[in-house]
């Protein structure tokens, strides 16, 4: 019997994202998307779910350097549960989305000038990115 792990979200980015350099010339970056709920509240208000996402490699970095906060995303990818224990010596448990694929929507300028570019030889590697292309128009997504 398979296991299925999959899910796709489309949401705004909470702040602009930062790109990690880790160990092993791994690049990472950790966001949060706000997805609006399709429904109101007893005040009448729409209330959002803000899911944590971890993107890796030339992922992460098209989306550090092409998206600010409020920009329009879709992703694609797999949960993801794991802890670590904190400062406090305390277990903490985290559930993200390790996002697998992604589309721009509604793209948004960076506030900040975070991005940090990888190293020359990381880039190299990553020849294969020259087919990358943006959208050429915005796509507004109707509103439910």
């Amino acid at each position: 019997m398979n296991h299925i792990n999959q899910v796709g979200l489309v949401g705004r980015l909470t702040k602009d994202p930062v790109l990690r350099e880790l160990s092993g010339n791994r690049i990472q970056s950790h966001f949060s998307l706000a997805i609006n709920r399709n429904f109101k509240n007893s005040r009448g208000e729409v209330e959002a779910d803000f899911i944590l996402c971890t993107v890796w490699g030339r992922l992460a970095e098209h989306i550090v350097k092409y998206c600010g906060k409020g920009s329009l995303i879709g992703v694609n990818g797999r949960i993801q549960s794991r802890s670590f224990v904190n400062e406090e010596s305390a277990k903490v448990y985290i559930t993200e989305v390790v996002v697998e694929d992604v589309r721009f929507y509604k793209l948004k300028p960076r506030d900040s000038d975070n991005a940090v570019l990888p190293p020359q030889s990381v880039r190299s590697e990553q020849n294969h990115l020259k087919d990358f292309i943006l959208p050429q128009e915005e796509v507004n997504l109707p509103v439910v």
